[in-house]
């Protein structure tokens, strides 16, 4: 019964185990998602800002219009984070190789 415990939890972190390209890939990916949600929190902001410009709310407009800008440098700064640091993984991956 040890024996098979042992070998299932090694076959378990030979899997969790990302290739060099897959790092980079998904990192690529994760600096476009941020970049995505940081164009997405803006567009909300503006859009909550115009509306309460229409009905007469100039205090409300100027809040949104700062928690969308505020919410997209968050948002592509961490996708930008966690995006180069995966792309970085990668490649200290594929130098590790070659080396």
């Amino acid at each position: 019964m040890g024996l098979l415990c042992a070998v299932s939890c090694l076959a378990a972190v030979g899997w969790a185990q990302t290739s060099a390209g897959h790092d980079v890939g998904s990192g690529a990916g994760d600096i476009g998602k941020g970049a995505a949600k940081g164009v997405g929190s803006a567009a909300k902001g503006t859009g909550k800002a115009a509306l309460d410009l229409a009905t007469l709310h100039p205090a409300g407009a100027a809040t949104d219009l700062g928690r969308g800008a505020a919410g997209a440098g968050k948002n592509a700064g961490v996708g930008a984070l966690k995006g180069t640091g995966k792309i970085l993984k990668g490649t200290g991956k594929a130098l590790k190789h070659i080396l």
